[in-house]
């Protein structure tokens, strides 16, 4: 079976060649926008992405065998230019994920499910406010599928900050997931850490 990277040469050459590659990942970088921000335009940034990807082939990495995390750091780059909708997408998951839920009349399910649906919100709300780099480092990981080698390829920084990075997210969601909304001082205490440069 072709490598990516054997793909990528040969498109260069013949540019039809190229479709091997949207057929062999089309699927996870739709997924992927997919869970970022909605399926209507996770289809134009799947499209966009592999648009961009054709147009740069030229200068994808020869050394490199898989292509995932560079399509995901064009998906990414993408999906930047729709923070708004990302935002909205996740305010709106809390609502989503109730209106998809089944309808239980046992008294218990409901109180669980009340509790479930306030604690999603919050982590939407908690990601929706995360600096984007740390969002994007995380999102890419989650839901990307990516190791912390290929998140730092996608990304385009050394593994060290994706590591900053993941661990400050993980922080903010902790501190959601004990604590409820973060007292100010926590806030105030995340606010300067990510100020900090990082090495």
């Amino acid at each position: 079976m072709s490598t990516d990277r054997d793909i990528i040469a040969r498109s260069l050459e013949s540019p039809a060649a190229f479709s091997e590659l949207y057929d062999r990942h089309a699927p996870r970088v739709h997924r992927f926008a997919a869970r970022r921000v909605g399926s209507h335009a996770a289809d134009d940034v799947m499209s966009e992405t592999f648009l961009v990807a054709f147009e740069r082939r030229g200068r994808f990495d020869g050394s490199r065998d898989d292509a995932m995390p560079w399509l995901y750091g064009i998906a990414t780059t993408l999906l930047k230019k729709r923070a708004r909708l990302e935002a909205r997408a996740w305010r709106g998951l809390a609502a989503a994920h109730a209106a998809t839920e089944p309808h239980l009349d046992a008294t218990d399910a409901v109180g669980d499910r009340i509790d479930a649906e306030a604690a999603l919100g919050r982590l939407g709300r908690v990601i929706a406010r995360m600096p984007r780099a740390e969002r994007d480092t995380l999102l890419l990981y989650a839901l990307g599928d990516l190791d912390y080698s290929g998140v730092a390829e996608a990304l385009e920084v050394p593994i060290g900050t994706v590591r900053s990075r993941l661990n400050r997210a993980r922080r903010r969601l902790r501190i959601e997931l004990d604590a409820g909304e973060p007292r100010e001082s926590e806030v105030e205490h995340e606010r300067a850490a990510t100020a900090a440069p990082i090495i």
